[in-house]
């Protein structure tokens, strides 16, 4: 039985995704989220951005490098995957990122410079394809 491993971050893009293909062909979109918290402090608040780093597959991947732009906001539904590797001195190194499942990028909208930034009018919900 899998044990659970569920995360639902919310945030915008730090930069425009990045896709590529591994040899065998299937796409693979890769992005980075910032995610902030307002904490009271006193009389005011504070900040505190989380930085998060997206993976996506297949259909999903293509999806969203086309529709993913610096700055757009995006809602995503995964899980936490730890890759773990080591390094050319021998130490042990790791990195947990998220292996997105459910995407959807919030609507765009002309900012006050007057660049129409509309892809369309409603948010874009994507999904990964079932893997059996």
């Amino acid at each position: 039985m899998n044990s659970l491993n569920s995360i639902l971050i919310e945030g915008n893009l730090v930069k425009d995704p990045t896709l590529r293909a591994t040899p065998k062909g299937t796409p693979v979109c890769t992005f980075s989220v910032a995610s902030n918290r307002f904490m009271k402090q006193d009389t005011g608040f504070e900040k505190e951005v989380s930085f998060f780093d997206i993976e996506t597959w297949a259909r999903l991947a293509e999806n969203c490098g086309s529709l993913g732009k610096k700055g757009r906001g995006v809602r995503v539904v995964g899980r936490l995957k730890q890759d773990r590797w080591t390094d050319g001195e021998g130490k042990t190194k790791s990195h947990v990122k998220i292996v997105a499942e459910h995407v959807e990028f919030k609507p765009e909208f002309k900012r006050d410079d007057g660049e129409d930034r509309s892809s369309n009018a409603a948010a874009e919900a994507l999904e990964a394809e079932p893997v059996f």
